[in-house]
């Protein structure tokens, strides 16, 4: 197999880790006015990903600087061409990581609440924006014979493009759902559980009609199965999730997202940005790629580093495993009450 082939690979297993990782992390913070109904249990499921949502989006740092060095074609065509909605996501993950850092620097209802707003807006906004992106990567875009691209912010506005925004919304949404529900115990875990498998089932009808679109668009008969065995972890998880299996309904939505980012690579493949303006623009893995060595010196940097990066991950998964309640939340200490 050659090289090209193998990072092209490897950087799909890096989108999925993100999504799959990130995913809840999203989901947590866009359900964080809907699942919660006081401070404490907002508490509660900030909580739940405060150990590791920082961990989790180092998946997309590796996946764009794996980009810059293997293919720096993708790359320079990529970030140029999808600027606006890159830097929107960009924005959007600082600001969230901020409001984590500052909500509890203060007792405040209003300081907490404007913090609030921030993990809620900037979940939502790259949890909608990364599916436009990628809907249109797989589809297509205007790219010239200089590998460049041509169109607009409107452009990437187009029917499939946003509904690629609205499934990574609801998938993200249920995937955060059953993680609160996995990792949450008392009134909060029900409501979490109840709430995931209604939006699931929205999810489920727009998840299928984009899958099938884009294997009518760009598919292949190794991307269908794919697509299948995505929707039926979906469906597996909505049951799970119904009769109070909370670990396997993750694991459910987990493969879902993993196999939905898959199958895109699949159909995308050898394209790594398809151009609709002539199929001879395409950027491809042979030709966006970089020189062999550099792509041989990566990938002895990927075999060393890989498995200490996913072992220091587990870890902190497994040490941050057990359930979280309102009991374990202690209760602000007021200073000066009399001020």
């Amino acid at each position: 197999m050659e090289l090209t082939t193998v990072w092209f690979a490897l950087i799909a297993v890096l989108w999925v880790g993100y999504f799959c990782l990130e995913g809840f992390d999203f989901g947590v913070g866009m359900l964080l006015p809907v699942l919660s109904r006081n401070e404490t249990e907002r508490r509660v499921m900030i909580n739940t990903i405060g150990p590791v949502w920082d961990g989790n989006e180092v998946w997309v740092l590796v996946a764009g600087g794996a980009t810059f060095a293997a293919f720096p074609e993708w790359y320079a065509t990529l970030f140029s061409g999808f600027y606006l909605p890159l830097l929107l996501i960009l924005v959007a993950l600082i600001v969230r990581g901020l409001s984590f850092e500052y909500r509890h620097k203060r007792e405040a209802d209003a300081w907490k609440g404007r913090w609030d707003l921030a993990i809620i807006w900037g979940s939502f906004v790259p949890a909608v924006l990364w599916g436009v992106a990628f809907a249109n990567i797989v589809a297509g875009v205007p790219i010239d014979a200089d590998k460049e691209f041509t169109g607009t912010l409107l452009t990437l506005l187009n029917p499939y493009g946003l509904l690629g925004g609205l499934v990574t919304l609801t998938l993200f949404a249920t995937h955060g759902a059953m993680f609160v529900a996995l990792k949450t115990d008392g009134d909060i875990r029900h409501r979490a559980r109840d709430l995931s498998v209604r939006i699931g089932a929205v999810a489920a009808l727009l998840a299928v009609v984009f899958l099938a679109w884009t294997q009518v668009k760009t598919g292949t008969a190794a991307s269908a199965v794919v697509f299948v065995v995505a929707a039926l972890s979906l469906v597996g998880a909505l049951f799970a999730a119904m009769r109070g299996r909370e670990g396997w309904a993750f694991v459910g939505t987990f493969l879902t997202i993993g196999l939905a980012v898959i199958g895109l690579f699949v159909a995308l493949f050898p394209d790594v940005m398809p151009s609709t303006t002539d199929p001879a623009f395409s950027l491809t893995t042979t030709n966006a790629a970089a020189t062999a060595y550099t792509l041989k010196v990566m990938t002895w940097v990927a075999v060393v580093f890989t498995p200490i990066v996913l072992g220091y991950q587990a870890w902190t998964y497994w040490v941050f495993r057990k359930r979280i309640a309102v009991h374990h939340i202690p209760s602000p200490v007021l200073a000066d009450a009399a001020k």
